[in-house]
């Protein structure tokens, strides 16, 4: 019996242990885009840029699932239920912004492969009037997978459903096989563009960077390089997309914990915090802006409040 307790405290223990190192996480990426996002919004030249208005979106839409994935983490992990139609509206937007990151990369490769290959015609197709429609674009099409999702969902599901009180998680939505098959499929097809779109870019960029020289060269090698973590970003992204079938079959199974943990760390938590490292370290303009913009504006505030203090 002391055993058996001990074996069960220890596991108690070791569960508690990963969600704080969880929190930590999340806590540490949402700090880090909130340093990056305020770095965007302070310097105006960003905004009539395609490449930063993509980031930004592409920051604001990691933080939003950051932030909503990570509530519903924490219900799961304290048993909290919540009623059916309050967890589809929270759903409805973690499911949509699931896409519009994908989505999303796959236009900045776009807009890399324009800069490179098309410099001739990058100001036309990347100009101000376009970076609204771009986005309102983005958005529609990454809709399509939520409403395919939903109105499968609403089609099968009793009215008595939407009172009762469950743990929010994405698989409560497929009550039938065939509703799984229709959000794999539409996700699946989509990623496929989305490959094809990437691959079509690399393959153009390598062409111009094999015969590019001086300056040319190093931006070209250095958009390919862009491309290959875009692709990486896409590979986790798709991947993320199927742990909520990988979580149907291990639902009823002592490890659906250690799964939902091991999807949560690997296929949420490690995309967000390379959108970040691609753009907001390696890029030289941005990062210039980031060091002068927030950190300085940070010291700043700091040396002020010191001497108000003093004062």
């Amino acid at each position: 019996m002391e055993d058996n307790s001990s074996w069960v405290d220890g596991e108690v223990r070791q569960i508690n242990d990963r969600v704080i190192s969880v929190q930590l996480l999340v806590m540490m990426f949402l700090g880090i885009n909130f340093l990056l996002i305020l770095t965007f919004f302070k310097k105006k030249s960003f905004y009539t840029l395609a490449r930063y208005i993509l980031f930004a979106v592409t920051l604001l839409s990691d933080s939003l699932i950051l932030l909503i994935s990570n509530i519903l983490f924490l219900l799961a992990y304290f048993n909290f239920t919540i009623q059916v139609w309050l967890c589809i509206s929270i759903s409805m937007v973690l499911l949509l912004y699931l896409m519009v990151t994908p989505v999303t990369l796959t236009a900045m490769t776009l807009e890399r492969y324009v800069a490179i290959c098309m410099p001739l015609r990058h100001a036309e197709l990347c100009s101000e009037r376009i970076h609204v429609h771009c986005i309102l674009i983005i958005h529609g099409l990454s809709s399509l997978p939520c409403i395919a999702v939903f109105s499968s969902f609403f089609a099968s599901a009793s009215l008595s459903l939407y009172k009762q009180h469950k743990i929010c998680t994405l698989q409560m939505y497929i009550l039938h096989r065939w509703q799984g098959h229709i959000r794999s499929t539409v996700q699946q097809f989509y990623f496929f563009i989305m490959v094809i779109i990437i691959v079509f870019c690399y393959v153009k960029i390598m062409k111009v960077a094999k015969t590019a020289s001086g300056d040319d060269k190093k931006s070209s090698q250095k958009g390919l390089r862009t491309v290959i973590l875009h692709g990486f970003q896409l590979l986790l992204c798709l991947i993320q997309l199927w742990t909520p079938f990988i979580e149907i079959y291990v639902y009823q199974i002592n490890v659906f914990f250690d799964v939902r943990f091991f999807n949560y760390v690997l296929f949420y938590l490690t995309p967000k915090c390379l959108s970040p490292l691609i753009y907001g370290l390696r890029d030289d303009i941005f990062f210039h802006a980031l060091k002068n913009y927030a950190f300085f504006d940070l010291y700043k505030k700091s040396i002020f409040q010191v001497a108000v203090g003093q004062w």
